[in-house]
């Protein structure tokens, strides 16, 4: 019988967090928690700790829930705990990035669905996983179905295909988009996400982050990079080899898979709440190029990638400060690239820069920012 491996769930409160805990849930005999991290929702995060007992916690509430036995951690003390076996890593922003670097530095196997942190300094986080045989399994499903079509590949990628639903604006044009609403850009057709990444989807910014993830977590260069446009999300990305020939893997648009995946790999376990697909229904499967022009995030974030240095870090830093402002109806939707172009534009970039230049970068271009809504209202 396999061991019981120890999870610590940071962001256990978000979308990412608890459908890792239903997925832990339906196995265990394989998984238990042992640790649980959350922001402020203190409410979520005490039925969290009443149903699964961690040992270890964290809130950053001035007064977090408490229960029997538990031990208040830092997130880096949670992350590099010698008892936490797996690491998911499902905080959002910036927040991700001094965990996820203190768990590759122990070792851990991490359960990576948090991109800003590798968007932001994928040089250092790769660099310090070779150095200590640290495991990063990708959560996002693109990421994962690129992981498991290399599987068993002697040869690295000629190229990789990510594939992306387009959003709920599909087709929509420039003056059509400037109309568009936070409640309309929070209904994502195919996915169940949290805020911040269902609006990154929906200005395709999300696309261009996992762009810069894709080069980092599989040492691909960005001209190798493709993204089509697949509104079925059916099949979650392909990998084209030499030869030519293409894998893809298929699967429902459910998280749940790949968060399990990254769990068990290199197990497939069956799940009784995992879907499957039902090819009765499947009636075709489409593609079609990203549209640019309607889309400018996508490139920002691609050209960003490019360019180095501390410029991942301003992209997600101005995206960040530009969706909050969207959210609360101080911008309009239009006006998230047009911000965050203007913030890359003037922009200084730092090479090679060290975690302490990235988040100076992520504060400085978030005062940028809100600085230039200020200025022009």
């Amino acid at each position: 019988m396999a061991d019981i491996k120890r999870v610590a769930v940071l962001g256990s409160t978000g979308s990412i967090g608890r459908q890792t805990l239903e997925v832990i849930s339906a196995l265990p005999h394989r998984f238990s928690v042992i640790g649980l991290a959350a922001g402020k929702n203190t409410d979520l995060l005490a039925k969290q700790i009443n149903r699964f007992q961690p040992k270890f916690i964290y809130s950053q509430d001035k007064n977090p829930p408490t229960g029997a036995g538990c031990q208040f951690l830092s997130l880096e003390e949670m992350a590099s705990h010698p008892e936490v076996d797996i690491v998911v890593m499902a905080t959002s922003g910036k927040w991700g990035l001094k965990p996820t670097l203190a768990a590759v530095k122990a070792g851990k196997r991490l359960a990576l669905a948090n991109k800003e942190s590798l968007v932001m300094a994928g040089e250092i986080i790769t660099k310090e996983a070779k150095l200590n045989k640290s495991q990063i399994l990708p959560v996002d499903s693109e990421h994962s179905a690129i992981f498991q079509c290399l599987e068993g590949e002697k040869q690295k990628a000629a190229k990789i295909i990510l594939t992306a639903s387009g959003g709920p604006f599909r087709g929509y044009s420039s003056t059509r988009l400037a109309q568009v609403t936070p409640e309309q850009a929070l209904k994502h057709p195919s996915w169940r996400m949290g805020r911040k990444v269902t609006i990154d989807s929906a200005t395709l910014m999300n696309k261009g982050l996992e762009v810069i993830e894709a080069r980092w977590l599989f040492d691909i260069p960005f001209d190798n990079i493709r993204i089509l446009v697949h509104p079925q999300s059916i099949i979650h990305s392909m990998v084209e080899f030499a030869d030519g020939s293409v894998k893809a893997q298929l699967g429902m648009p459910d998280m749940r898979l790949p968060i399990q995946y990254a769990l068990t790999y290199p197990e497939r376990l069956e799940n009784p709440n995992l879907p499957h697909l039902d090819w009765d229904k499947i009636k075709e499967l489409n593609f079609e190029p990203p549209d640019f022009d309607s889309f400018p995030c996508l490139k920002l974030a691609i050209e960003a990638g490019k360019k180095g240095g501390t410029y991942p870090a301003a992209l997600c830093a101005a995206d960040e400060a530009a969706v909050e402002l969207f959210l609360s109806k101080r911008i309009k939707f239009t006006d998230i690239p047009r911000l965050v172009g203007q913030a890359l534009a003037e922009h200084k970039s730092t090479a090679h820069p060290t975690p302490e230049e990235i988040l100076a970068t992520d504060t400085q271009t978030r005062e940028k920012v809100k600085e230039m809504v200020g200025n022009n209202r």
